[in-house]
Parts: structure tokens; C-alpha cells; sequence
């Protein structure tokens, strides 16, 4: 089962990561000024998950309405998703990744672990 795992950063700052049940690293957060912030993405990562897909890779690609997962090819040539919420926010975002499918298994990966993930701070 996956769980997020949220911390202050060395800026005061605080984050979270989704983990997988095997530790992987599926999605992660923006850096939010208060920790309160950082536990409403959370829950707003558990809600939002349940959005279609956006494939941005394709030619005239089909416009999905929020909540959705953008996939995009970054930079580097790695595909890579954004969970936007209702509100068009980011609200996570994916590591890159070389090929489509692995970055469609991670998207699988987030509805799949998101919903009951439990949440624990790290110090």
C-alpha cells in the first residue's frame, strides 16, 4: 500500500511525496509555505486522482477538463505527468521517464495507491 510522506525542508518549507508500496517515488509536491497547505494538497492529490488523461504528446490531442493527468514530453525527450486539480492547480507532479507506457504505469500507480494512501511526516 502506498502512503504519502511529507516533511519541512531545510527553507522551512514543506513537501510530500507519494511512495508506492515498494518505497518508489510516484509523484511529488510544489514546496507550500505552511504545513497545513502541505496536508490540503494531500487530500486534494487523493480526491483529484481519479481525473482522465491528457495526452499533450499527440498532435491535436483531445482537451480533458480538471481534474486530469497531463502527459508531456519534457526537455530531455522524457515523458512526464502533472496532476492538475479541479481548479486547473498543479498539484503533483511526475520524474521523468523514458518511455509513454512507464509514465501511463505511473499515472495507474498514483489512482491505484493515492486514495487510502496513509499520510506520515518525516523528520
Amino acid at each position: 500500500m502506498g502512503k504519502f510522506v511529507y516533511k519541512q525542508t531545510k527553507s522551512g518549507k514543506f513537501n510530500f511525496n507519494l511512495k508506492a508500496g515498494n518505497g518508489e517515488v510516484i509523484a511529488t509536491s510544489e514546496l507550500y509555505n505552511a504545513e497545513a497547505s502541505c496536508l490540503n494538497g494531500i487530500e486534494s492529490v487523493k480526491k483529484n486522482c481519479v481525473g482522465e488523461i491528457e495526452d499533450q504528446t499527440v498532435e491535436n490531442y483531445a482537451a480533458v477538463k480538471n481534474p486530469k493527468f497531463e502527459v508531456y514530453a519534457d526537455k530531455a525527450g522524457e515523458f512526464r505527468f502533472r496532476l492538475k486539480a479541479r481548479n486547473g492547480e498543479v498539484i503533483a507532479t511526475s520524474e521523468g521517464y523514458k518511455t509513454k507506457a512507464s509514465c501511463l504505469n505511473g499515472i495507474a500507480s498514483v489512482k491505484k495507491n493515492a486514495p487510502d494512501a496513509a499520510t506520515v511526516k518525516e523528520d
